[in-house]
């Protein structure tokens, strides 16, 4: 290695192999001085020593590839003012390089014509009560008209269920009231013949039995009826059997016996008719 210069140090190297006349001749050509200004490097080659190490050369980048220490870097584009020397006048302003023009970026387009979406109408959902939980007033009000007009139904069914029964009833009973009208219209006649009462006979009778009655005389009825009784020739109604009313027409079926032979029963037919606001015996067969 290389001594270090001391004030006492003489420059001239004395190792082994050193030429002090060669040095001599080398610092006396100026075309091989060294520049003190030069950045680059100075490598100097010495003469191999036997005691010595080899001496490793060191290269150093340019000084293009780093930037110097304490220099500041400028980015393009940036504003800088360089400060004035000592012999300066004047502050010098460097303009900075044009910038480029901002460009504006739209976000979305919009759609036009008919590729534009119509907003999606609200559909309103419903959503199920949870388990457990007291039902909402609109669904108990609901219930309540139903349940009103169950109610209400079943209130109509009963009234027409009680109109129909009523009405069955009111017909029996009115074509029970017929029939025992018919069965008192029966007995009134044949109390009238057991009698011999022509005005009664010729007033509940009708068609060819009325006919029969009118014809007669009154002496002659008078004539005939003394006669009949004395032989007790008359017809005697013992039971009226059934009766059958339909509408205005009404039949009936009695058992009846001679007056002479109540013992003999037989079977006899009145055809009855409602007319003048009674029951009228318009046939009778025997």
């Amino acid at each position: 290695m290389p001594n270090p210069p001391g004030p006492d140090h003489d420059d001239r190297s004395t190792a082994a192999g050193f030429d002090p006349a060669a040095a001599d001749a080398t610092d006396s050509n100026p075309a091989q001085d060294v520049d003190p200004t030069d950045e680059a490097s100075q490598v100097q080659q010495s003469a191999p020593a036997d005691n010595e190490p080899a001496t490793e050369v060191m290269a150093e980048a340019p000084p293009d590839s780093q930037p110097e220490a304490g220099k500041p870097r400028l980015n393009p584009g940036e504003r800088r003012f360089t400060a004035p020397g000592f012999d300066a006048t004047e502050t010098t302003v460097i303009d900075a390089a044009a910038e480029p023009a901002t460009e504006v970026f739209r976000t979305s387009q919009e759609p036009s014509g008919s590729s534009r979406m119509s907003p999606r109408t609200a559909v309103p959902q419903i959503i199920p009560p949870r388990l457990g939980e007291r039902l909402r007033a609109s669904n108990q009000r609901s219930w309540g008209w139903v349940l009103a007009l169950i109610l209400i139904i079943l209130a109509v069914t009963a009234i027409a269920v009680l109109g129909t029964v009523l009405l069955t009833h009111g017909n029996k009973r009115r074509v029970a009231s017929q029939q025992d009208e018919v069965r008192a219209a029966i007995q009134s006649f044949d109390i009238a013949v057991q009698n011999g009462d022509l005005a009664a006979l010729r007033s509940m009778t009708c068609g060819t039995v009325r006919d029969g009655y009118v014809n007669y005389d009154e002496q002659a009825w008078a004539e005939t009826y003394r006669r009949v009784t004395a032989a007790k020739q008359y017809p005697v109604v013992a039971s009226i059997d059934q009766v059958v009313v339909n509408d205005g027409h009404a039949e009936a079926n009695v058992t009846a016996f001679m007056a002479y032979a109540p013992q003999v029963r037989s079977t006899r037919s009145f055809d009855l008719q409602y007319r003048d606001h009674q029951w009228k015996i318009c046939q009778s067969t025997g």
